[in-house]
């Protein structure tokens, strides 16, 4: 199985890429073959609606690397989307990334998914943006006929926060094991 762990968070050793390295700790990579991408070290640019990939074949005329990050997500199993939380959702980057998968809008809801989302932010797990956040995930799991298979809030909002808790690591590296 091909896992593709995306962090959305800017921060390079931040709260959002502890816990996803938590997960990806607990992988098995004998069995699975595991790919972690930053995603904000890559040149992005947000869709512009032009509908010129329904046109041409599939292909974003705008020429950044989303094209390659869409084909690695259109290449995997499994696919788990890290973000920190910014005003109530998710980062821009990980935003643009996930609009930026229109130009495979034909194929994506053939390919059966299993998607994770895990959302880091300063406010208790009980807040409101983890909810907005959980429910667009779900909103484009049910459109693309996808399974969302993690869908983790993480309270975390100081830098280290995240590697302070022992217990949830644990937990985490526990998600990253039961992925089969």
């Amino acid at each position: 199985m091909k896992v593709l762990i995306l962090n959305g968070s800017p921060r390079m050793n931040g709260n959002t890429r502890t816990a996803l390295k938590a997960i990806e700790s607990g992988i098995d990579t004998l069995s699975n073959q595991v790919e972690f991408v930053d995603i904000t070290k890559y040149k992005l640019s947000g869709c512009t609606g032009c509908n010129s990939c329904h046109t041409n074949g599939g292909t974003c005329i705008i020429k950044d690397d989303c094209i390659p990050l869409v084909e690695k997500i259109c290449e995997a199993d499994t696919v788990i989307f890290g973000s920190a939380v910014y005003w109530w959702g998710i980062t821009a980057q990980l935003k643009m990334l996930i609009d930026k998968m229109y130009f495979k809008n034909a194929i994506l809801p053939k390919q059966k998914k299993n998607i994770g989302i895990v959302a880091v932010g300063a406010d208790e797990v009980n807040g409101e943006q983890y909810d907005l956040i959980s429910r667009q995930f779900k909103c484009i799991c049910e459109y693309l006929d996808w399974n969302l298979v993690i869908n983790e809030a993480i309270s975390a909002g100081d830098i280290g926060d995240m590697a302070k808790q022992i217990e949830r690591i644990k937990e985490l590296k526990e998600i990253g094991r039961r992925l089969k």
